[in-house]
């Protein structure tokens, strides 16, 4: 499987959907926001450091599930957040907002309030993953 292995943050606060080559795929276990979240298989933990090939595939990356976001949720704005001071690993943000949800207009990092994901919603989440172009996305069998 793709990936370095992910911090342990990431994983106990988000589901591995699979990958995008060898970024792993990540949806942010609140179903508050459509926030998913790309971690380039790395070491390093600042972008601009990366090789200029690797930094073209995860901005290619991240235009793909922005424009997913857009077109599978109802969203009034994207943000996109590299932070990295809780968790240092690299990792990106893509998160839809609407201007309703709790959090607007301020930042989703750190909210307290969380919904779970209903049954069956990040399978569907999963299968309209699968309709991306040229087969970019493989699903995580074992994903929870």
């Amino acid at each position: 499987m793709p990936g370095i292995g992910l911090d342990t943050r990431l994983k106990q606060d988000s589901h591995l959907l699979g990958w995008l080559g060898s970024t792993d795929l990540l949806l942010m276990r609140n179903a508050l926001f459509p926030w998913f979240v790309l971690v380039p298989e790395t070491d390093e933990i600042e972008f601009y450091k990366l090789d200029s090939r690797i930094q073209m595939q995860l901005l290619t990356q991240i235009n793909l599930i922005s424009e997913f976001i857009e077109s599978n949720f109802q969203i009034d704005k994207l943000n996109i957040g590299l932070i990295g001071n809780v968790v240092p690993q690299l990792h990106v943000h893509v998160v839809g907002r609407r201007r309703e949800d709790i959090c607007w207009p301020g930042v989703v990092w750190g909210v307290k309030e969380s919904i779970p994901y209903a049954a069956g919603q990040v399978e569907k989440i999963v299968t309209q993953l699968l309709l991306l172009p040229h087969a970019a996305f493989r699903a995580n069998p074992e994903r929870v």
